[in-house]
């Protein structure tokens, strides 16, 4: 069996919609989380949304925080809304951060996080998902949108079918003689022709 490449992409996003937002605080970066694809629907493991309801409300006092004060906040959070501990060690927090970042919503400063620059949501969303990656995951998926259409045109088939018999027909007009003496059989040669003629026509 040949060797599985793994598919590994070069950059993604998931985007999902949902109704108008009418709900606030952490259940309003909660939906936000699952419409840009942070959380995944069901998910129960959602402390990535108390690490970047974290870093928003920072932002409101320009506060740059270590994940370490991340986690000790994402603790209080989800202690005082009465949610269970889970997803808060220190390595995990890490992680969500970076999955963050990622999505250019956070930035570090000499290992302190902090939303993009203190900019709004909204600027660093169109900037840097709308204007950037979105535009650039389009674009690709348009190329191979394109590949297909070529690949699967109609009759497409039929001419590869009609080349690889012209190839055919080509090897067996080639007389069983040393390489220097090699002729072509008029007869299939002039069957080859007709077939090419037969597929421009058409």
């Amino acid at each position: 069996m040949g060797k599985i490449s793994r598919d590994t992409p070069l950059a993604e996003i998931t985007l999902r919609r949902y109704e108008k937002p009418t709900m606030s605080d952490r259940d309003l970066v909660r939906k936000f989380c699952l419409s840009i694809g942070l959380l995944q629907p069901g998910d129960s493991r959602d402390v990535v949304v108390d690490v970047l309801y974290v870093l928003l409300k920072a932002r409101q006092y320009k506060n740059e925080l270590h994940s370490e004060e991340i986690k000790d906040q994402v603790i209080e959070v989800r202690k005082r809304l009465k949610m269970p501990l889970l997803g808060i060690a220190s390595s995990n927090i890490r992680r969500q951060l970076k999955r963050i970042k990622d999505l250019h919503i956070v930035e570090t400063n000499a290992n302190l996080y902090r939303i993009n620059e203190w900019a709004h949501l909204s600027e660093i969303f169109e900037e840097k998902v709308e204007n950037f990656i979105l535009v650039s995951v389009m674009s690709r998926v348009r190329e191979y949108v394109k590949k297909i259409d070529e690949e699967f045109a109609v009759g497409s088939a039929a001419k590869r079918h009609t080349q690889n018999f012209d190839q055919e027909l080509l090897g067996l007009a080639k007389l069983s003689k040393p390489r220097h003496q090699q002729q072509f059989n008029p007869e299939l040669l002039e069957l080859a022709k007709l077939s090419r003629m037969k597929e421009e026509k058409e």
